[in-house]
């Protein structure tokens, strides 16, 4: 479970190789502008997901869902027994097992090549290149492919697939690879985007946990 929270909050590392025929396809950067423009111009987004693992190698196998709320560099995700709050500064990791809570409290990494609920939308701008793979279909809708690739090879995301809406330019879905065979892929389902998010929604407020154990890591 914890390397799934690492995966949506999408901290990994994917061990697959650079094409050398990845390029800066105009088609493609066209398309993630509107995407990132399209994300820029929302005062908050709600939404649930679908996460799905499979495994080549071994076979095995998961799926599960949970919710997610963005806005700007902020974002709060919910799964069965952990959430994820993040207010661009500051990051808490709630536990949740049985009757027993903790929050663990981190400063936000602000390395480049961090990928989150938030930086997704605009990962492409720096250390990618990215090309057009065409149209496929998800829901009814015509979706966009496109496919990152990281210029460094030692940069901790290699391949990333996009999935955006064509009409209207929501990113709908993501998919990466890792080092050991496995596939990690994200739908969004129920998507709202025309609502507001205040602020203090993306922070974690210890008044609603009495009794919780706080790590503070800061």
């Amino acid at each position: 479970m914890l390397k799934r929270i690492i995966l949506l909050s999408l901290l990994f590392t994917i061990g697959v190789q650079v094409h050398a025929w990845a390029q800066k396809d105009p088609k493609a950067k066209a398309i993630l502008d509107q995407m990132s423009e399209r994300y820029q111009s929302l005062n908050g987004l709600e939404a649930s997901f679908e996460y799905y693992y499979y495994n080549d190698l071994d076979g095995a196998s998961q799926t599960s869902n949970g919710e997610v709320a963005v806005k700007g560099n902020r974002y709060k995700l919910v799964l069965d027994d952990q959430e994820v709050y993040n207010d661009g500064q500051t990051v808490w990791t709630l536990i949740k097992s049985g009757n027993y809570q903790e929050v663990t409290i981190n400063t936000v990494n602000t390395s480049e090549d961090e990928l989150t609920p938030s930086s997704i939308y605009n990962l492409y701008r720096k250390g990618y290149d990215y090309s057009l793979n065409g149209e496929t279909s998800k829901n009814g809708k015509a979706v966009q492919e496109i496919l990152l690739v990281a210029e460094n090879k030692k940069a901790q995301f290699q391949k990333i697939k996009l999935f955006v809406e064509k009409n209207k330019k929501d990113l709908v879905a993501w998919e990466v690879a890792d080092s050991d065979g496995g596939t990690f892929k994200y739908e969004f389902k129920d998507v709202k985007t025309d609502i507001a998010l205040d602020n203090a929604y993306f922070v974690f407020d210890p008044k609603k946990h009495p009794g919780i154990e706080v790590i503070d890591l800061r």
